[in-house]
């Protein structure tokens, strides 16, 4: 973990409202992991840090992919080329992958996709299939296909029938995880539910499925105990022991604040 002031490379609306931004900072570019993320210092309005997942990595440089809902991400997305913006990181457990895997499966709920991203790369090259069901509200809501790698099979689901399948992307889950040796997911609290309440008509009950949960965090470092949550395996704090955590560990009744 280092905090650190990186440089904006770019930054720039690949949907709306959302912003795909890259830094360069090698100290913590080359340290960072899949699914692990970043506290980042939004202004001098802000006091607290805004967890923001790293989103990929190119050598010494970084990508975030955050959307405005706030005054520290509109303050993020007004950053030009040359700012300077303080990071803390990285941080969190990643995606916990096994060699053994030829069949991955990555399922992301709208913004969801700001961490798988940076998976996709770093298992393409050694399994047979990496499979993305995406989904979005509308198109204009999709991430853009072509920020994704050529080798992906992406699957496509909008509610509104705008652009690939028509439906809710959880829909599609049981004509693929049957191929898959590992599930990574990440979506909002709905879709999670969703999940976890109909794990059989999904054909996930005897599959390893972890899901990066998305949530409010103060410090990110373990110390305010803000981010914890109850679990199969006792209490455990998302920004310390998290944020992906075993899908079938994750004790959704206490979790509606999410």
């Amino acid at each position: 973990m280092k905090q650190t002031f990186a440089k904006v490379l770019s930054n720039r609306e690949v949907m709306p409202g959302v912003y795909l931004m890259w830094l360069k900072s090698p100290e913590i570019a080359l340290k960072s992991l899949p699914g692990q993320f970043l506290m980042v210092a939004c202004g001098e309005e802000t006091v607290l840090r805004r967890p923001i997942s790293v989103h990929n990595v190119e050598g010494d440089k970084l990508a975030l992919l955050f959307m405005v809902v706030g005054k520290g991400t509109e303050w993020l997305s007004h950053l030009q080329i040359g700012d300077s913006l303080d990071i803390l990181g990285p941080l969190g457990n990643g995606f916990m992958t096994s060699a053994e895997d030829k069949n991955i499966l990555l399922i992301a709920g709208g913004i969801g996709v700001a961490p798988l991203r940076f998976l996709m790369d770093k298992v393409k090259s050694s399994c047979k299939q990496v499979t993305l069901l995406l989904g979005a509200a509308a198109a204009e809501k999709l991430y853009p296909k072509e920020l994704l790698p050529p080798e992906v099979n992406l699957v496509v689901a909008t509610e509104d029938g705008s652009i690939g399948h028509k439906g809710l992307v959880t829909e599609f889950i049981p004509n693929f995880v049957i191929a898959a040796d590992r599930v990574f997911v990440c979506g909002p609290m709905p879709m999670l539910r969703y999940m976890a309440e109909h794990q059989r008509d999904l054909k996930l009950t005897n599959k390893p499925v972890y899901f990066s949960l998305e949530m409010r965090m103060a410090c990110g470092l373990g110390v305010c105990y803000g981010c914890t949550i109850r679990t199969k395996s006792g209490l455990k704090q998302v920004c310390k022991d998290g944020p992906v955590f075993p899908f079938n560990d994750i004790i959704l009744d206490e979790m509606t604040r999410l």
